[in-house]
Order: C-alpha cells, then sequence, then structure tokens
C-alpha cells in the first residue's frame, strides 16, 4: 500500500480539473461548479502541494476591479489557511469568443494586442502569488483551412508576443520561467507548435530563449501516438522540462485528459520511473511539480470529484513505489547489464580520442566481426516482462 501524499511530493492541480463541470459538445453540465475557496481546502486535505488557474478560473470573466480584488483576497486567505503554494499561472485565451481565431495569432491585429494585455494583467497576479514557472498553452492558435492562416507569419506573432512578455517579466523582476504546452489538434483542427519538437525548435528563435521551455501533456503527445517518455528524455537532455502535466489517454483519439495511469500503465509507470529515478545515482532529474491536468469523468458526481483527484496522487505513488522495486530487483540489474543499457552513456570516442584514431583502430572496422556481434541478442523483451511484473506487483 503506497503512503499517504505529501507536501514534499510536489503533487499540484489546475482549479480547472476538480472544477470542470462536465460540460462537453454533446451535452449540458453534470455537475455544480466549485468554488475555488473549497479547492484550495479539499486538495490541502488530500494531501496536495499546489492549485494552479487560468485567470478566468479565479476572476469570471468580464469582473471589475473590485470584483477581482474580491476573489483575489478570498483566494489568497484559503492559501494561507492551508500553506498550499501556486507554482505555475496560465491565461485563458481559448473560451471566450474574442479568441475563436487564436490569440496571440488572430488574424484580427486588435484581438492580439488584446490578448497580450490580458496575459500581461495576469503576469503581474502570478508574481503577486509567488508562482515560479507561466504556462502558454495556444489552443485557439491554429487553423481548420490552409487558405485562411499565413502560418509563417503567425510564427512571427507568435514569437513577437512571447519577446514581449518575456520582457515585460524581466524588466519589472518577477522571475518567472515560460512553459509552452504543446497539442496537436482539438479545440482547433491543427494547433501550431502541435509536439514538444516543435516547441523546442520555435523556443530557439526567442530572444528570450535561456527562460522559455515547455510543459509537456501526457495526453496531448500521445494523441499524436508518440512515445511521452522519449519527448520529456528529449525535453530534460534540453534543460528545458520547466513543467509537466500528467493524465491518462488511449491512443490517438479526442484528448480524455483521464486519471494519471487510466491509460497507457506502462508508460505512465516509465515515465514515473524516469522522473524519479532518471538521473545519476537515482537522483530525480526532475524537480518541479507534478501537476494533474485531469478531468474527473462526466459520470461522477462532486464525491467522485474528490475521489479521483487522490486516485492521481495514489496512482503515481505506487508507480514511484513499483519503480523503485523494479530497480533495486537484482534480476532486473542484471538485464540492465546484458542488455548494455549503462553502456550507452560510454562515449563513443575515448577521451582525447580523435577522428584519425578511429581510422587507425583495425578493432573498430577491419578485425569487427560484424556478423558475430549482429546475431548476439540484447534481452530488451526480458526487460520489458520483468517491468510489467513489477507494475502488477508479481515481483
Amino acid at each position: 500500500m503506497p503512503r499517504s501524499p505529501r507536501p514534499e511530493d510536489k503533487f499540484t492541480f489546475g482549479l480547472w480539473t476538480v472544477g470542470w463541470q462536465a460540460r462537453d459538445p454533446f451535452g449540458d453540465a453534470t455537475r455544480p461548479p466549485v468554488d475555488p475557496v473549497e479547492t484550495v481546502h479539499r486538495l490541502a486535505e488530500l494531501g496536495a502541494w499546489g492549485v494552479t488557474f487560468h485567470d478566468d478560473d479565479l476572476v469570471p470573466f468580464g469582473s471589475d476591479e473590485h470584483a477581482r480584488q474580491e476573489h483575489v483576497k478570498r483566494f489568497r486567505a484559503a492559501l494561507d489557511e492551508t500553506g498550499l503554494v501556486v507554482p505555475m499561472v496560465t491565461t485563458n485565451l481559448f473560451t471566450h469568443p474574442v479568441f475563436k481565431d487564436g490569440g496571440f495569432t488572430s488574424n484580427d491585429r486588435s484581438v492580439r494586442r488584446y490578448a497580450l494585455r490580458k496575459v500581461m494583467r495576469n503576469l503581474d497576479l502570478a508574481a503577486e502569488l509567488g508562482a515560479s514557472t507561466y504556462v502558454f498553452w495556444g489552443g485557439r492558435e491554429g487553423a481548420e483551412t490552409d487558405a485562411g492562416k499565413d502560418v509563417r507569419s503567425a510564427l512571427d506573432r507568435y514569437r513577437e508576443g512571447l519577446d514581449l512578455l518575456a520582457q515585460y517579466s524581466t524588466d519589472r523582476g518577477y522571475g518567472l520561467r515560460f512553459a509552452l504546452e504543446p497539442k496537436p489538434n482539438e479545440p482547433r483542427g491543427d494547433i501550431l507548435l502541435p509536439t514538444i519538437g516543435h516547441a523546442l525548435a520555435f523556443i530557439s528563435t526567442l530572444e528570450h530563449a535561456d527562460m522559455v521551455g515547455v510543459n509537456p501533456e501526457v495526453g496531448h503527445e500521445q494523441m499524436s501516438n508518440l512515445n511521452f517518455v522519449h519527448g520529456i528524455s528529449q525535453a530534460l537532455w534540453q534543460g528545458k522540462l520547466f513543467h509537466l502535466d500528467l493524465n491518462g489517454q488511449h491512443g490517438p483519439k479526442f484528448d480524455q485528459d483521464l486519471t494519471f495511469g487510466h491509460g497507457d500503465l506502462l508508460s505512465a509507470f516509465f515515465l514515473v520511473d524516469l522522473l524519479e529515478n532518471g538521473g545519476p545515482q537515482g537522483v530525480s532529474p526532475y524537480d518541479g511539480p507534478r501537476h494533474f491536468d485531469y478531468k474527473p469523468l462526466r459520470t461522477e458526481d462532486i464525491s467522485g470529484v474528490w475521489s479521483s483527484a487522490a486516485d492521481n496522487m495514489r496512482t503515481y505513488l505506487l508507480l514511484k513505489e513499483r519503480a523503485a522495486a523494479f530497480r533495486a530487483d537484482p534480476e532486473v540489474q542484471e538485464a540492465l547489464l546484458a542488455s548494455k543499457v549503462a553502456e550507452l552513456s560510454v562515449p563513443t570516442l575515448s577521451d582525447g580520442e580523435s577522428y584519425a584514431d578511429l581510422l587507425a583502430d583495425r578493432s573498430a572496422f577491419e578485425d569487427f566481426d560484424a556478423d558475430a556481434v549482429g546475431v548476439r541478442g540484447y534481452g530488451f523483451g526480458h526487460l520489458d516482462q520483468l517491468a510489467v511484473e513489477h507494475v502488477l506487483g508479481a515481483r
């Protein structure tokens, strides 16, 4: 049995997750709204560390300044009472009809200017509440028709907007890091920066590239039939994993936002293993929030909302236990050695060796027995079976 969640686990949830009223394109809400203050208290009771939000999750769109301050005041009081933190904030640039063609990349220049002002206002609040990361999900930054969007100009405008906002944050000493959240489609037919790789390539063009990373989501990469563990590994390799969203997904279909682990369980296992044990000598290579961006099933009542929130953390901790047991298993260690997994970290050229030295080494080519080496197996299937058995609790 896993232990109970603790703040040091850094589990966080968005207000929009447990607060989802289960309204979808085919049906009305099945649950009442949840007060953000109640969310803070309930998450604290469950052992979460923090809570995140879009601006409109906390302050309803169109609120006047007095109402806005009252919403923020109540929320801050709840944070103080519970000890929950706000490690990440983001902006809603997708719900209101004004953003139907995007925020930063709308064909309408006035909408782009409005979107920038909306974000700048929320950057102020993020800094006020002590957030360290600011996420940008461009859900409406895209198109359904190739004729209606000049993608090269759209990327220019996307870059212009992020450069301006990064400068704004820097000038005010907010210390925020920006994280782009890729998604291939939905709600737009095609969304700009659809995968981790697209986002990383785009970031390299930014004026403040050093302060911009990625916020990958399990379901978003798996919607493209991509390997999420590989994507996270590359983001870590490039020092760009600033935040991440955990949930479950059954392959390339609509964005399901299932409870973490309630999709590709083996991938979830290897993800937790990477996050917890993937650094040198088992040191975690990622020290940020374990953020759950899921939606309680539409079939659940309000009690099911809170039990499913707890399920996310329980599943993560179960997989963390299984991953530790997997790594400590002597048979696994023997299999890893047989598969030469650690040998991949050894440079192909020795220290100080040049291509001239490689050309002079007959054992590397002239005397290399490719046929003999070619018949050797790596035992990867056995390694995977050992992982499956640990996930199932059979070892």
